[in-house]
């Protein structure tokens, strides 16, 4: 085979679909598939792999398109310096179906990238399963989602919904760790409107169905929705910022010097005196960690729940908040799932949890109760109790109840828990035990109403402070909020060669 065959080949290969198809791509503002990882990749570092792969397949004039690549463009290269294997569909060849060959290249990367340890990033846009394959084409996504399985926790996963998904396509980037979505260009579900209207007889759009707006604020599917291509990829360079290459290492730690004291006096001013008075969380994570550093994780969905990476003096932190601005801050179904998978893959890889802590309890209702708090909130409860990476607790106001013990308490394991001054650690809050407590005294008195404030008031004292649980041990030291920062940096520090174990097992049984 001559040289000029083999650049003929290669200007094929970089062609895809052909010069209309990567124009009716560009027509619907989308770029291409190398376009996509010409953007994601540091400048002349990704090595393709497979780039001459064609399909076997002859039925239903298959033998008249066998297109280089086969729909996917597959290898390895860095970002930012670190390796990375990944694969990027290609819509102009079949619309980026899967079928046999274009899986097993996808399957290529990512044995390469379990037997080396670094990240698998998939650039997911395809019209599903390649129908002319038949059975070929379910059997390579099911190669996929086994290889899925086994990479769980042991490299970081992240899956770019650039295009439809649907079908088997979804599941591959649900079993991976972080699925980020466009804005008018994605869609993700398992049977599209055409499917749904013929069998439940409902109407809805693809955008309503399985946009990027109902994933990102509805089911929770997607953790990062993003306003455009570049913004998803800038996305997935940030994200790669905070955690390791595998599980067997720590996450990259960035530079930090401080000539300054580490106390941040406007902490002191962000909790209200009333009690019942909300304020926004955000403030007091944006307050304590380096500055510009929070980076957060499903932003728009169980909004009473805030999640996200950040980093402490230059080290990566996984943190875990309540939100009193939305709900009051406390646990349900939707929340209570969305932390509990964070506190996994946090612990999966190494990256030292921070919860800030102000939760009034679980959330009641039948709507609740019906749809499995029960089992829902214990995966929360589940995920702390099993993660072995340094934990640290905050309660800056409220811990009450359950919820007390479910947000990294003392006695399912954390190993520093801090609180405020004005922290309230209760069964729950002063009112209502003083109506259970002293309800006969109550109703008995002349004036039920002045006596419920003084036995609300005579509670208070007892109970909405931390010093009954800092004298238990339960708190190991009350703080000002000011001081908060430079008590974490010496915490996490103290803690960073922690190592803890589980007991032998072949695997617990999470309340799924």
């Amino acid at each position: 085979m001559s040289k000029s065959t083999l650049d003929n080949m290669r200007a094929e290969a970089l062609l895809g679909g052909g010069e209309k198809r990567i124009e009716s791509q560009h027509k619907k503002g989308k770029l291409t598939a190398r376009e996509r990882l010409h953007f994601l990749m540091d400048e002349g570092s990704f090595e393709e792999i497979g780039a001459f792969v064609r399909h076997r397949s002859t039925d239903f004039g298959l033998d008249k398109q066998k297109i280089l690549g086969d729909g996917v463009v597959t290898g390895y290269g860095n970002i930012n310096g670190r390796l990375v294997y990944v694969f990027s569909q290609d819509f102009t060849v079949f619309g980026g179906s899967l079928a046999e060959a274009h899986a097993s290249k996808i399957c290529r990367i990512m044995d390469l990238a379990m037997k080396n340890g670094a990240p698998v990033i998939g650039l997911n846009d395809s019209g599903g399963a390649r129908i002319q394959e038949g059975v070929v084409s379910l059997g390579g996504y099911a190669d996929i989602f086994y290889r899925n399985t086994l990479a769980s926790g042991v490299i970081p996963q992240l899956s770019a919904i650039m295009g439809p998904c649907a079908g088997g396509a979804v599941y591959s980037p649900a079993i991976t760790d972080f699925i980020l979505m466009v804005e008018n260009l994605s869609y993700m579900f398992v049977t599209g409107p055409n499917v749904v209207k013929t069998v439940t007889h409902e109407e809805v759009t693809s955008e309503d169905l399985g946009g990027t707006s109902t994933h990102s604020t509805k089911s929770g599917v997607t953790h990062f929705a993003c306003a455009n291509e570049i913004e998803c990829i800038d996305n997935l360079k940030t994200l790669l910022s905070y955690i390791p290459q595998n599980c067997e290492e720590d996450p990259p730690e960035s530079e930090y010097s401080s000539d300054t004291s580490e106390k941040r006096p406007e902490l002191d001013n962000i909790v209200p005196e009333n009690a019942n008075h909300p304020y926004d969380m955000r403030e007091v994570i944006t307050g304590t960690v380096d500055t510009d550093s929070f980076f957060e994780v499903q932003k728009d969905f169980a909004e009473n729940i805030v999640i996200g990476f950040s980093r402490l003096a230059g080290k990566s932190i996984g943190i875990i908040a309540n939100q009193p601005a939305c709900l009051a801050g406390v646990l349900d179904i939707n929340s209570s799932k969305k932390a509990a998978r964070f506190v996994r893959f946090c612990d999966a890889f190494n990256v030292p949890l921070l919860v800030f802590e102000d939760v009034p309890g679980f959330l009641p209702g039948t709507d609740q109760e019906w749809n499995a708090i029960i089992s829902n909130g214990a995966k929360l409860l589940y995920a702390f109790c099993e993660a072995t990476v340094p934990r640290v607790t905050v309660i800056t106001r409220k811990a009450y109840g359950g919820a007390y013990d479910v947000m990294n308490s003392k006695h399912i394991g954390a190993d520093m828990n801090f609180a405020w001054p004005g922290a309230e650690i209760a069964v729950m809050g002063a009112k209502g035990a003083a109506e259970i407590i002293f309800k006969k005294e109550i109703s008995d008195a002349k004036d039920p109403a002045k006596k419920l404030m003084e036995k609300e008031k005579e509670y208070k004292e007892i109970f909405a402070n931390p010093y009954r649980a800092a004298a238990r041990g339960y708190i190991d030291e009350v703080i000002n909020p000011q001081q908060t920062r430079e008590k974490l940096i010496t915490a996490f520090e103290m803690l960073k060669n922690k190592v803890d174990t589980l007991p032998k097992k072949k695997h617990g049984n999470i309340p799924l």
